[in-house]
């Protein structure tokens, strides 16, 4: 699949690390450092700009090792990037560790994943089918 992309920062274009990768890891385009203090959340630009197809979304989901090692996430995970928006790229990262963590210029913030959506019809009723598991919601099926 072909996805027109923008680029206006100094830094590469989103990325897949190996062949099998889902994600392509995009970059902090920032100019300096940018110190994030425990709980903090900054809106990091990436100067990317995306033109997607009908039909498909974009998913902005946190790098693992990112949190692994650093307690550095994306808040709003996923984040959505609709087919019809046309701004900058931006990740709403947070610290969730005790230390200052430190971005730095052109840092792997996050990984970006596109795929297909579908919009619903929505049908009101009264009623809905039952099922074996019925209205069972969090920890209903317990641990095995």
């Amino acid at each position: 699949m072909k996805i027109r992309i923008k680029n206006i920062g100094g830094f590469p274009l989103p990325a897949y690390q190996t062949i099998w990768s889902a994600g392509a890891d995009i970059h902090a385009n920032i100019d300096t450092p940018l110190e994030l203090k425990p709980f903090q959340r900054c809106l990091v630009p990436t100067g990317l700009f995306i033109e997607l197809p009908e039909g498909y979304e974009a998913q902005i989901r946190p790098r693992s090792g990112l949190a692994l090692k650093n307690g550095v996430t994306v808040l709003n995970s996923p984040g959505t990037i609709d087919a019809d928006y046309r701004g900058e790229i931006k990740v709403l990262l947070i610290n969730l560790s005790e230390v200052i963590f430190t971005l730095k210029p052109g840092d792997r913030i996050a990984q970006m994943v596109v795929a297909e959506c579908k919009q619903a019809d929505w049908l009101p009723v009264e009623v809905l089918n039952d099922t074996e598991r019925g209205d069972g919601g969090y920890g209903h099926t317990g641990s095995h």
